[in-house]
């Protein structure tokens, strides 16, 4: 008699178990159902914000453009010279509004997975070497001196060459922005069997060791006291991050305060078994496209005319 009590007693002590269990269960679901949905709200809204400040701010860059032919044409040396600094300092905000634009849009598709790449057959090192020279004349113009090399004639990999254009402009333009005068920045292609090594190096102010573990986080900058006189986000190198991720590569970063930083870039040797053609095509685009691209890369690096 006494067994069949406790044997009862048990299973009414499971079942409380089991209900209390489920009722827990039932409320992390509902939790988790509410923070993807709160993260889709997130997604849709950094997107369609980026789109509603996008499109204004195109009008303005475009009107102002129109408004420097104006002036080209209608006042005196001294008025025009007054004018284009003024229109140059309202045209670099205007890239600095939308590199941080870009930058939202960029890691809202990570985030949603819309962010797809267009991978081509393309010659890394000629790549990488032309967009390195693109900005040579920029960079150097700011007393610092920039070099390339490989040790690599060429190597063929299956790679989106606008993202990565993207991941080159912008370690550029940090190297640029925290290296002082007569400084140096220095690229370096190296290559094996089985993946291709990019290296941007410079002599710059470098980064404490304490914030090495964190430095790819997202909205995460570097002491704001080493950084007082330098703009940013706080977004450029998660998204760098995220491209070289997608291409299935990695990025490391050696760095020592107040002796430079290394930013190095692995990627793997891989192709498109059907687009062996595009290999040899030359990565091109127009001036005025590549010349806008930088401005806006390197936005956060004022300049005085």
């Amino acid at each position: 008699m006494s067994v069949a009590m406790k044997s009862k007693s048990n299973s009414s002590y499971n079942q409380q178990a089991i209900k209390s269990l489920e009722a827990a269960l039932k409320e992390k679901e509902l939790l988790l159902n509410e923070i993807l949905t709160q993260d889709r709200m997130k997604t849709e809204f950094l997107s369609n914000i980026s789109h509603d400040l996008r499109t204004p701010l195109n009008v303005i860059y475009s009107t102002l453009q129109l408004f420097n032919l104006f002036l080209n044409d209608s006042l005196s040396e001294d008025k025009k010279q007054t004018s284009h600094k003024y229109i140059h300092i309202m045209k670099q905000n205007c890239y600095r509004l939308l590199r941080l634009i870009n930058n939202f849009i960029d890691i809202s598709k990570i985030d949603s997975g819309f962010l797809k790449l267009d991978l081509r057959n393309f010659d890394i090192v000629s790549l990488v070497e032309d967009i390195t020279m693109s900005v040579a004349e920029y960079i150097e113009n700011k007393s610092i001196h920039l070099h390339f090399d490989s040790s690599i004639k060429e190597q063929i990999i299956a790679c989106d060459p606008d993202k990565i254009e993207r991941i080159m402009l912008n370690l550029l333009s940090n190297s640029l922005k925290f290296t002082p005068k007569n400084g140096t920045i220095h690229v370096k292609v190296r290559g094996n069997y089985e993946s291709v090594t990019i290296s941007v190096i410079d002599t710059g102010i470098g980064i404490p060791s304490k914030e090495l573990n964190t430095i790819f986080e997202r909205f995460k900058q570097v002491d704001k006291g080493l950084t007082k006189d330098h703009q940013g986000s706080g977004i450029g190198l998660s998204l760098v991050k995220s491209l070289v991720e997608l291409h299935g590569g990695n990025i490391l970063i050696n760095s020592e305060y107040g002796k430079g930083s290394e930013f190095i870039i692995t990627l793997p040797i891989k192709t498109l078994d059907d687009d062996f053609k595009i290999a040899e095509e030359v990565f091109e685009a127009s001036s005025e496209g590549r010349i806008e691209r930088i401005n806006i890369e390197f936005s956060d690096i004022y300049t005085k005319l």
